[in-house]
């Protein structure tokens, strides 16, 4: 069972972003986008400050976020990343058998994933993670190589909006004959 301490805060600020981003989105009636918060199990409670420090991952959670933009069901999960790519064991098979499940049910399933080294956020559409998934599992890759990273959806600040994941995730529907 994992654990969670001060290492499991890795992301965070990406995290945040994305979630104030979900805020506006909401208020402007763009869509209903949650996190999902993983379940853990307090093991020691500071009782003086009344914090958690040390806890266990009561079960696997699946991803980071799940809601809807404009009718069209979604769930992703936000990654980041200082290499120049994205190392696939930071993808969990719980995480991709839930995705894959997901658009089975015609949802659209996807990473934000964030380079730090290039300070770029991207849209990584779930058939091109599923492909280098594969891949890895039959001796491939073991990772995301950046230029796999379609260029359009590089996902920009704009408008007031962090993560404005909106314009990629759209892009991406048109290019799958959806209506967004």
């Amino acid at each position: 069972m994992g654990y969670w301490n001060t290492r499991g805060l890795r992301g965070s600020t990406l995290e945040e972003l994305i979630s104030l981003t979900n805020e506006i989105y909401r208020e402007k009636g763009l869509g209903v986008i949650q996190k999902i918060p993983t379940p853990i199990k307090p093991i020691q409670i500071d009782k003086a400050s009344r914090t958690i420090t040390l806890a266990y991952f009561d079960q696997q959670s699946t991803v980071d976020y799940m809601g809807a933009v404009q009718g069209v069901p979604i769930c992703f999960d936000a990654k980041e990343t200082a290499q120049k790519n994205l190392p696939i064991q930071n993808i969990h098979s719980h995480q991709i058998q839930f995705m894959d499940d997901f658009q089975k049910q015609k949802g659209v399933s996807f990473l934000i994933v964030y380079f730090t080294q290039y300070n770029e956020n991207y849209f990584l559409p779930f058939d091109i993670l599923k492909e280098y998934w594969e891949q890895s599992k039959l001796s491939g890759r073991k990772s995301i190589p950046y230029k796999a990273f379609p260029k359009e959806y590089l996902i920009e600040s704009k408008q007031g909006v962090y993560i404005h994941y909106l314009e990629p995730l759209c892009l991406y529907l048109s290019d799958q004959k959806v209506e967004c």
